[in-house]
């Protein structure tokens, strides 16, 4: 039998089962076992190095891995290094830290990635990218390119950091991770309160005429605060999104059929998330 001290993982090996789990972790995803094909699928060249000698340990290290598995896509690379490197060390002995390891990890991590990774992260630089753009600007293209190449190679990064660093990596940076994922989403909301004046157009036409007298009140309106009726229409569309009863589609559908019903009765002069009236 071969000792693990011997099967020490290459930076190619590493480097391998991150892309293998970049590629696959959400390709078979089921209401089942969520992501655990795509784990397996990553993890199998290591498994298959560590237990090849043993066919009954490789098989039970197999359904091993092949349990619910659910967490942020990209912070499960962090969560495969770790996991590659206690198995390099204790071998088949670590299959029950293995498991509580995974179960543990994939929840707290799940909420940060998602938070860091999906909202912030694209609304970031989505949010620039996408006012450059609609402004005509090939940059806002480019920029949304390279953020995302970025994330891509990031995440590719992670595994062989979970695997130097160990579970060490999760408890020392915990508060640090916390403080970060406060910062980051105070910038995002910073970012998008900037842009809603100038990427959410939307103005009141109607003029009250009476005994000669004209009210223009998109004029009085911007006297109040400039910008009034693009804040009121954001917060309406967050309110929405804080209902049980109803979700992004459904706000979606509702913003359209308002805009539509608002302009036809010249109460509402421009198309919402637009950089033109009409």
């Amino acid at each position: 039998m071969m000792a693990m001290s011997d099967q020490k993982l290459t930076k190619k090996e590493l480097n391998t089962i991150s892309w293998r789990y970049i590629l696959a972790s959400q390709l078979n995803w089921n209401y089942e076992r969520m992501m655990s094909s795509g784990y397996l699928y990553g993890i199998l060249p290591v498994l298959k190095k560590f237990y090849g000698h043993d066919e009954t340990q490789l098989q039970d290290m197999l359904r091993t891995h092949n349990q619910f598995f659910n967490t942020n896509a990209i912070f499960g690379n962090l969560i495969m290094g770790i996991d590659v490197a206690i198995e390099e060390q204790d071998g088949h002995k670590a299959k029950e830290t293995i498991i509580a390891l995974k179960t543990a990890l994939m929840g707290s991590l799940a909420g940060v990635g998602d938070s860091l990774f999906h909202v912030i992260w694209g609304t970031i630089f989505g949010s620039v990218a996408g006012t450059l753009a609609q402004n005509g600007s090939v940059v806002g293209c480019v920029i949304w390119i390279i953020a995302n190449i970025a994330l891509l190679f990031g995440r590719a990064a992670l595994l062989p950091l979970g695997y130097k660093q160990g579970v060490k990596l999760v408890t020392t940076l915990k508060d640090k991770l916390s403080a970060f994922t406060n910062a980051a989403t105070v910038l995002g909301v910073t970012v998008i309160g900037a842009l809603i004046p100038s990427v959410v157009k939307a103005t009141v036409p109607f003029v009250y005429k009476k005994d000669g007298v004209e009210l223009v009140i998109q004029d009085t309106l911007d006297a109040i605060l400039p910008s009034l009726v693009p804040i009121l229409l954001v917060l309406l569309t967050y309110w929405m999104l804080g209902q049980k009863k109803l979700n992004s589609t459904r706000v979606i559908w509702i913003i359209l059929i308002l805009s539509i019903v608002l302009s036809a009765f010249g109460i509402l002069g421009c198309l919402l998330y637009t950089s033109r009236c009409v």
